[in-house]
Parts: C-alpha cells; sequence; structure tokens
C-alpha cells in the first residue's frame, strides 16, 4: 500500500514510512492511494468472528507488506484485550462505549496500535534510529499515548497540553508515568499546542538530531485503527436489519473519518452525525458551505476544544470534495455546556445511565437527527469514561460515581511536567 499527501507536493511513501513520519514534507496529511471494498462474504459472516478477524481483515490492505499476517494479528490480539460494550436505552438509540481500556478513553486502541507498529519497525531495523513521538493533546489523547508506548524501546514520547485545560486525572495520566514519556504544560489553548507540534516537523533544525513523528490523528496508525468500532457496533447490531447512524462526538475528527473509511470499505452505515459544542466548525460549514476556521473556545467537553479539525481534508477526500455528497452522508449540530449538563441529568434520571459530556453530546446530536428519521438504528460513541470529568459533572451523579482501578492507581502518583508558553522553549528542550 501507498501513501500520498493531501497537499500533493510530496513523494508517495510506504506504510511504514507515513508512520514514522507523521506528516508529509509538504505539511499535508497521509492518505492511502487504493480504498478497495471487502467482500459481501465477510459481511454476511461478521456476526461469527471475534474482533481480531474483523480487525485483521479491515486493517491489513492498509497495512500491506510491511508488517506480516502473523505480527500484524499479535498486534490486534493485543491492541483490543478489552471489550466495546453497547448499551441500549431506547428501541432505536444505544450507547457504544469506547473507555473499557487502560486510559478510559477511545484513543486506547489507535494509540496502542501505533505504538505497537512503531515497537515493530524499530526492531526490524535494529534500534538505529530512536524517534520521538511528539502530540498535542486536548485531554484523552495524551494519556492514551503515554500509557500505548509506555517502556516501548527506541521512542521517547513528547506530549503537550494547555495548562488549565484538562481534567485533573486527564493530566495525572499523562504526567505520572515516566520512563519514556515527558510532558510539557503550556500556556495557551490546545491550539496553540497542535500549532508547536506542526511547526516542529518542519523545522529542519531537528533533522539529523531528532526524527519526529506525531501520535495525534494526523498519523495513519492512530487514526484508521478507529475504523474497528464501527466493524464490532454493526456485527453487535446487525440483527436487527435496520439502516445503522453514528453519532459521533467530534474535535480533531480523526475517529468520525476513519468510520467514513469503514462506509468504503462496505460497511452498511447509512449516515454519520458530527456532535459538537461551541468550537461549530464543520456544522456551520455543512449550514452554509463555508468552511472557517477559529480559534478554540473552552468548554466542559474539552475534548472537542478544536477551532481547526486537521482530519477534516481527509472526511473531503473521503467524499470527492464534493460538498453535497458529503451533506448528503454527514449532519452536524453543536450544542452549549447548560444543554450537556441537562442532557447528562436526563440520562441518568431516564436511564439510569451516566454519559460524559462528550458522549451526551452525541446523544442529543442523534436524538435531533432521529426525529425527522425514526427508521434508522442510531448509535452514539461514548469515548470516555464519566469519572474524567468529575470537576463539570452534575455534583448529585459525581459523588455516586465509584472511582475505577484504572484510575485509582494514579491518583496519588507525583506530577512531573515543563511548563513552557513558546515553540522557541519547547525547541530547546528537545534539542538539549
Amino acid at each position: 500500500m501507498k501513501y500520498f499527501s493531501l497537499s500533493h507536493n510530496a513523494p508517495e511513501v510506504s506504510f511504514q514510512e507515513a508512520v514514522v513520519r507523521g506528516l508529509a514534507p509538504d505539511k499535508g496529511l497521509y492518505f492511502p492511494k487504493e480504498i478497495h471494498k471487502l467482500p459481501d462474504a465477510f459481511y454476511e459472516a461478521i456476526e461469527t468472528l471475534d474482533y481480531v478477524t474483523i480487525a485483521f481483515e479491515a486493517i491489513k490492505q492498509f497495512v500491506g507488506e510491511d508488517i506480516p499476517e502473523s505480527d500484524l494479528k499479535a498486534i490486534l490480539k493485543n491492541v483490543l484485550s478489552f471489550d466495546f460494550p453497547i448499551v441500549e436505552l431506547e428501541n432505536n438509540i444505544a450507547a457504544l462505549e469506547l473507555y473499557h481500556g487502560p486510559t478510559m478513553a477511545f484513543k486506547d486502541v489507535g494509540a496502542r496500535f501505533m505504538a505497537r507498529c512503531l515497537g515493530y519497525f524499530n526492531k526490524k531495523k535494529n534500534n538505529t534510529d530512536d524517534v520521538t513521538v511528539l502530540v498535542a493533546t486536548s485531554g484523552d489523547t495524551g494519556g492514551a499515548v503515554a500509557n500505548g508506548f509506555l517502556g516501548v524501546k527506541g521512542v521517547e514520547v513528547v506530549i503537550l497540553y494547555p495548562s488549565g485545560k484538562v481534567s485533573d486525572i486527564q493530566e495525572k495520566q499523562l504526567t505520572t508515568l515516566g520512563q519514556n514519556i515527558t510532558a510539557f504544560e503550556v500556556q495557551g489553548a490546545f491550539d496553540d499546542c497542535q500549532a508547536m507540534v506542526k511547526q516542529a516537523f518542519l523545522d529542519e533544525d531537528f533533522k539529523g538530531k531528532r526524527t519526529l513523528t506525531s501520535a495525534n490523528s494526523i498519523n495513519i496508525a492512530r487514526w484508521l485503527p478507529q475504523m474497528f468500532y464501527y466493524f464490532i457496533a454493526y456485527k453487535a447490531l446487525k440483527h436487527k436489519g435496520k439502516k445503522l447512524v453514528f453519532s459521533v462526538p467530534s474535535g480533531n475528527y480523526g475517529n468520525i473519518c476513519a468510520g467514513m473509511m469503514a462506509q468504503k470499505l462496505g460497511l452498511p452505515i447509512d449516515h454519520f452525525i458530527t456532535g459538537t459544542n461551541a468550537n461549530n466548525v464543520v456544522p456551520e460549514y455543512l449550514k452554509t458551505g463555508k468552511y472557517t476556521t477559529k480559534s478554540s473556545v473552552p468548554t466542559i467537553s474539552n475534548a472537542m476544544d478544536v477551532g481547526a479539525p486537521s482530519n477534516f481534508i481527509r472526511i473531503e477526500e473521503l467524499h470527492n470534495h464534493d460538498f453535497d455528497i458529503l451533506k448528503k452522508n454527514l449532519s452536524g449540530s453543536s450544542y452549549s455546556d447548560s444543554e450537556t449538563i441537562d442532557a447528562i441529568n436526563y440520562l441518568n434520571d431516564t436511564y439510569n445511565y451516566v454519559a460524559d459530556p462528550h458522549g451526551a453530546i452525541g446523544y442529543m446530536a442523534l436524538k435531533d437527527y432521529l426525529t425527522a428519521n425514526n427508521h434508522a438504528q442510531g448509535v452514539f460513541l461514548e469515548t470516555a469514561h464519566p469519572i474524567k470529568f468529575l470537576p463539570v459533572m452534575p455534583k448529585a451523579i459525581a459523588d455516586k460515581m465509584p472511582i475505577p482501578t484504572q484510575i485509582e492507581s494514579i491518583l496519588h502518583l507525583e506530577k512531573k511536567r515543563i511548563l513552557i508558553s513558546n515553540y522557541e522553549q519547547l525547541k530547546q528542550q528537545l534539542l538539549k
């Protein structure tokens, strides 16, 4: 499999090179040159297949010959070592819980897959060069990447996060592990962190000194494995025989874009819905046809506080850059913090279900869509455990939530991070 840059001014590369580079030399995101639909027989038999088999069939064409079949299956078995439950709340509404992994966030799958791919590549080349994974986080990415790469030989992880804009638990998850993990607390917003990461990739001063790659969803090894969620949900709900609609709380748009890739592989998905907070760049685009990025606004659903979604260009590529085609496949809604709290309370009072702020937005967006499209089976994605957002959860709900083992084990650990306010400070630290 070859990958090309969506900026169309860089050489085509293999899966391995795309993973190691992260971003193409022309600043473009990598995209697969070919996409082959999976055979009908696969979908007919999917209910009989285990997670690893499903994931292997979905991802193998994108990995190509860079990882042998046996090694790829071993990686997937390690990555998919926890469950992805579907909780049915109404006749046509279900929650897909993606937070049962080690850091209790949906990003565990992509982070673990990428870490193990890089580990495999490093082992294959006998560690001639170490790789520095440079990643910006608005909340859960940092913890998932830190955990996924912890102790991986030949890989150093550098995480940038916005000061005061991630929850205490999220901050603990990315600042307490030590070993090959270093955290930088940035005086600014997530967009500032992301801008520093992109600037570092293009900085010639790192050549010959550090090999940089990204573990944000701009990296194909972080982005593509998120397809697995949609195949798993289809396996569980196929028996209902209804059109399948996914509502995905979205920030950088990697998760929903992966779902669209699954759709491109033939997975029978009827429609996608993006639910967002005040950072409503994409819903506004779907209404007006004008795509305008803007400075991010802080909200209680902090993982979606993104004003310039990096993966949206891949969504456009999947829809041939045709606005009309995209609009038929994607709806978008945005919600205020007060509406989000109301939804959390409603789900708890009505169904005894505790949703985090991001999942609550996904639920509202799905509910609104199904008002006019009640023929479908709707699934909203619960992307992180609500315990990670205790300060913004309704107090009556927060007080009753037990602390999961994954979280309890880090609460006593000391945070270690480096405070910076600009790119030059980051660069100085990385070139020490």
